[in-house]
């Protein structure tokens, strides 16, 4: 038996007739706007430290991973049907625990900078590629937008985050968002796009600074 936990789609069929759509629309735009929200996670650099006596700002992060991880197992061992699922999710790990353990390994592991790219990239980006696919307007724009914005949007954190001079910014923002994109290409049943696309882009900007020129 399954338990539903959402009541029907009704709230994603009145976003979809409010849009001139219906249930689908509603349901894509609602996972879109939910996948979007993930760049809130870059809050967690403005929280005073400790945020809560005695755990550390890292333990509490940890601790919401590890709470949102048991409810996916419990989603899984108990059939439970939540709303927004892509098909084919229903037996695996969701893509937003992917990306909920990706966003936790960046905010924890990589300097400020390079986290607030892989984090908003994928957030904001990751939709993008998405919805270029439902219109299907061709590969050239499919690919070649998603990198323009994913491209701009790190040199606006680096600039922001850094004292870096633009010339080193430039050429490395292209390059990230090339990784970025060409890491959400594969689709893996047991490897979500979601992970790939925010770590390996992070990895590349590390190794990046850490071994480049200066």
């Amino acid at each position: 038996m399954t338990l539903r936990l959402h009541r029907g789609g009704i709230l994603r069929r009145w976003i979809g007739a409010r849009l001139g759509g219906g249930f689908e629309l509603g349901d894509r735009v609602l996972r879109r706007t939910l996948h979007v929200a993930g760049a809130g996670a870059l809050v967690y650099y403005l929280l005073p430290a400790p945020l809560l006596r005695g755990v550390s700002n890292a333990e509490l992060l940890l601790a919401l991973l590890a709470g949102l991880l048991a409810l996916e197992a419990a989603r899984l061992l108990a059939r439970l049907e939540v709303p927004t699922l892509r098909a084919g999710e229903e037996g695996r790990v969701a893509s937003y625990a992917y990306f909920a353990v990706a966003i936790v390994i960046a905010l924890l592991l990589f300097p400020r900078p390079i986290a607030a790219v892989a984090i908003a990239g994928t957030a904001l980006v990751d939709p993008l590629l998405g919805e270029l696919r439902e219109w299907r307007p061709g590969v050239g724009p499919v690919r070649l937008l998603p990198w323009a914005v994913y491209a701009g949007l790190a040199v606006g954190l680096l600039r922001l985050l850094t004292a870096w001079p633009l010339a080193e910014i430039l050429p490395l923002a292209a390059a990230a968002a090339a990784v970025a994109i060409a890491a959400e290409l594969p689709k893996m049943r047991y490897l979500d796009d979601d992970l790939l696309m925010t770590l390996a882009p992070a990895v590349f900007l590390a190794l990046a600074v850490a071994y480049g020129p200066g």
